[in-house]
Formats: structure tokens, sequence, C-alpha cells
């Protein structure tokens, strides 16, 4: 970095450097410095920057100062002249936070809106103006079709974590919104990664665009220390437990993969006597807040966190992140330890690894380029009873949660519109074939209530009929006046059972085949 490049050099106006002093910054981050007069420029901008880079401060400052240049032009409430999208609940609160710091001297109005909480006070809000609008997919569609907001005067779209926005299945949503703004508009797009997939996002979104890279794909952070610590799934919660104790760490930030198993860890963690909560998407948003708040002012040592806690959480300073389950995406991997060593601290990261969990591992080391350290806890002695306790908690652990990614989703899934903010949307399961009553457009269709003719002589119907009437059901059905075992088939039309499939007569089987759309079931 070049000791000359400062704040001031970059143009910013004179209200955002005195709200960028009195933050307590003087010099640009490499994102910040690079992307700030490109965005300025008036251009498009493909930025990838980890987290912790600053990069928020990099598309947040020059759009204010681009915004408090035309402040006079007029425009209706619910009609916001800027639209940040983010992936994620606390991201989005994140980028609100930095535009009311850095935006405090300027006559700009933001709102922020996600969902997991009450609608009416965001519907309220619109009925002012605003300027700078921050949001997640779900919910800003949602008031779209409530018709409480109008996109038609968006001057900025900004795409924050658009990695991350993939990943979590929300591209239909983006490409909702996108059909929702003016074409002419200036697009900022930052991600994690230059994946390919960003890059198709990026070609269809964005025009003759300025490239701005500040980090090699991957890469962690250097200040960060990482260790593994190779030990069975049953000792974990024992020695994470252990860890923490020995270590005295005040501030840790730990991963699992699934919502129950970071409840279940929190539990155990408060009852051996350490400070602990669990955040994930089927908390509520005003539990989520409070965990935070309390994690971030020290009074909570522990917060259990999914993957929704990768990315959006801005912790100054956080010392130890603790991955007790891996990640199945190696990427992730380095979302995660990427909370700790930022802004120049140092930090430390330690895995919890099983056996089942060594390829988890492998694939994570190949990304990054190196070798974790393996660590030993030579005083740690795991009590007899831990396998039994761990045995117990996983029985109760409810099928549908078990393995797999965590996944947090967009909002609304309590109505069943999308799946809760940050959740990559579930596939539909296949439809099963129509059974032998029938679906049309996936409802069973009613049966025939007409009896079928072969040869002139009426046939037995989907039900079952025998001369007009309806037959008895297959399992009470008799012979000679003893009742049929259960497995028996129906009598024919003459009141004998038949010997078998082959002895029917052969419009006979083809009228059962016709009145059974299954196909014979027998």
């Amino acid at each position: 970095m070049n000791p000359e490049v400062n704040f001031a050099s970059l143009g910013l106006a004179e209200p955002l450097l005195r709200a960028v002093s009195e933050a307590g910054y003087t010099t640009p981050t490499p994102i910040q410095a690079k992307a700030i007069p490109q965005v300025l420029a008036g251009g498009d901008l493909l930025a990838a920057a980890q987290t912790g880079t600053g990069k928020t401060a990099g598309f947040t400052l020059p759009l204010l100062h681009i915004l408090s240049q035309t402040h006079a032009h007029p425009h209706p409430p619910g009609r916001p002249r800027c639209l940040i999208l983010t992936p994620t609940r606390e991201l989005a609160a994140q980028v609100q936070e930095s535009v009311d710091t850095y935006g405090k001297h300027l006559p700009l109005t933001s709102l922020v809106m996600f969902g997991g909480v009450n609608i009416n006070p965001q519907i309220s809000a619109l009925k002012k103006r605003v300027d700078i609008l921050v949001a997640t997919p779900g919910r800003l569609l949602d008031h779209v079709g409530q018709k409480t907001l109008d996109l038609s005067g968006v001057e900025i779209l900004v795409l924050d974590e658009a990695d991350r926005m993939l990943d979590m299945g929300f591209i239909r949503d983006i490409r909702k919104v996108l059909a929702l703004l003016p074409k002419k508009r200036q697009n900022l797009l930052f991600s994690a990664t230059f994946s390919d997939e960003i890059r198709e996002l990026a070609h269809g979104l964005l025009h003759n665009p300025a490239e701005v890279e500040v980090a090699p794909r991957n890469t962690t952070a250097e200040r960060v220390d990482q260790a593994v610590y190779l030990i069975g799934q049953k000792h974990k919660r024992e020695l994470l437990a252990h860890l923490i104790k020995e270590k005295q760490w005040f501030q840790a930030l730990v991963f699992t993969r699934t919502k129950h198993g970071a409840n279940k860890l929190a539990e155990y963690l408060s009852k051996h006597d350490i400070g602990a909560a669990a955040i994930h998407g089927n908390k509520s948003q005003a539990a989520r807040t409070r965990a935070l708040a309390q994690f971030k002012d020290g009074s909570l040592p522990v917060l259990v966190a999914t993957d929704i806690a990768a990315r959006g959480l801005d912790i100054d300073q956080l010392p130890q992140v603790v991955n007790f389950e891996l990640p199945n995406v190696a990427e992730d991997y380095v979302h995660r330890i990427g909370r700790t060593g930022r802004a120049g601290a140092a930090g430390n990261a330690i895995s919890l690894v099983d056996n089942e969990e060594i390829k988890l591992l492998t694939a994570i080391e190949r990304v990054i380029k190196r070798r974790i350290e393996r660590a030993v806890a030579a005083d740690f002695v795991p009590s007899a009873g831990a396998e039994a306790a761990h045995d117990a908690d996983h029985q109760r652990e409810p099928l549908q949660r078990r393995g797999g990614r965590s996944g947090e989703g967009r909002d609304n899934a309590a109505r069943g519109k999308r799946p809760a903010e940050g959740r990559a949307p579930a596939k539909s399961p296949a439809r099963p074939a129509a059974r032998e009553r029938g679906e049309v457009d996936g409802n069973r269709a009613p049966r025939s209530s007409e009896p079928r003719e072969v040869n002139g002589n009426r046939m037995p119907t989907a039900w079952g009929e025998a001369d007009g009437n309806r037959a008895a059901p297959a399992r009470r059905t008799e012979v000679d006046g003893n009742r049929a075992p259960s497995n028996t088939r129906r009598p024919d039309n003459a009141g004998n059972r038949p010997a078998g499939s082959a002895q029917r007569r052969p419009q006979q089987r083809a009228a059962l085949f016709a009145a059974k759309p299954g196909g014979d079931k027998r």
C-alpha cells in the first residue's frame, strides 16, 4: 500500500471524511483503495474480497458520496435510489450499521429489511422517503408483492456476498429483482471468489465492469493459527469444554453442521458452567440479535452457530474460532475461520475431526494449499459416560436433521413461501406414480361410478362391482361360505374364485387392466 494513499486522496466528500475519522480509520484497506475510485467513476464493478478486508466500506462510502451529490433529486416515498442485497439477516444489519456510521453527517435516509420480524414497521417506514435500502431477497419480494415498495427508481444496485447468495439458492429471487429494476443503473457485485458461477452472473448483470481482486482465491488469513484435534465424535463435547476452561477462552465462535447440533452443544456447555447460546435459522430474530450482542460485549463466552454465521458477523478482534464439525464444502472452512485474525489482529482456529471427517479435512488442506498442524490435548481424559450421553442425544435428534449441510434459509419460512433466510431451497421430492385410483394434477381422481362392460357384460369398476353391485373388499371375500384368507383374489362374476390370472378370459383381463390406471397391483 502506498503510504500517500488516504481517504482524503480518494475524492470523498468532507462529511464522509469526518465520519471515517470519527470511526477511527485513517488509511484505506487495499479493497477500499481500489474499489472506491472505480465506484466514484460511475461504472460497474466486479470485486473479489474475503470477509474482514473492509469491503463493506469499499462500496458504502462511494455510494453515499454519489447519492449526496444529487440529493436534490426528488423521489416519492417507498422508492429507494440505492438497493443493497445481502444473503443473511446478520449481514444486512451489518451493512445498515456501516451506512449509518459513515452517512451520519449526510441528509440521506436508509432502511434495512429482512424476514423473521414483523413486516408492519417496515411497511410504515416505506411510507417515508428512503434513499438507501438494505434487504434480503425474500423479504424484499414480499414487499414488492404487497405493493409497498417501488424499485423503478434504483440508481445503484449492490450485490454483497454474491457467491454466498448463489450457494444459498437465491438466484431465482435475484433474477426476479433484476426484472423490476430500471435498465439504466450502476451495478456493483462483491464476492469472496471469482467462481465460474459468479462470472456467469456478472456477464448477465454488469456492463464493461472494472475488476478488483485483493486476495488470491480461497487463501486463509495469514495471521490465523490453525490446528486440528483428531477425536471421536462421541468425545468432542468433552474436549471442547476442556479446552475452553484450560485455555480460558473468553470469546469463542463454534461452528456446527446442523441446527439441532448447535442447540445440543449450547445446552451441554451451559450445563458445564460455560456460558453459551446458539444462533441459527430456527431462532427468532430477537433471540439471534440478543445472543450476538451478548457475545460481542463479552458477557457470553461461547456462541454456537451454523454456517449462517460464517459470513455477515462483524466481530472485532474475535480471538477464537472452533470447527466442532467440519463443513461439507471446503471453501466454507475459509469463511468460517475468516471470522478471526481480522484487521491485523492475531487469531486462532481449531477443528475437532473424527475418522469420518478425514476426507473433508483432506479437501480443505487441498483448497488452502497447506497441511494443518495436528494438536494433542495431552491432559484430556474422556469420562466413561461420554459415549452413552452422546448416543442418547443422537437418538433424540430428528432424522431429517442428521448429517448434511446445515442451512438457514430465506424469509417467511413459517408461512411456507420460501425457506428461512439463508437456506438453499430443498429439492422437491419426485411425485410417486399414480396409484390405482389415478391422479389428476397431483390430486387423486374420483373413482368411476359407472360399471364397465365387456362383451355386453358388466365388469368390476375401480371400486369393484359384480352385476352392478359393489363387490365386497378382497379381505372380506368368502369362498363356499367361508371367509377366504386376506391375500385371496376377489370372486369372479360367477361367484367362484379364479385359480389364477392365467385362467381368466382375455377379455376379462384386458378389462381389469383398463379399470385400474396403476396396472394390475395384485
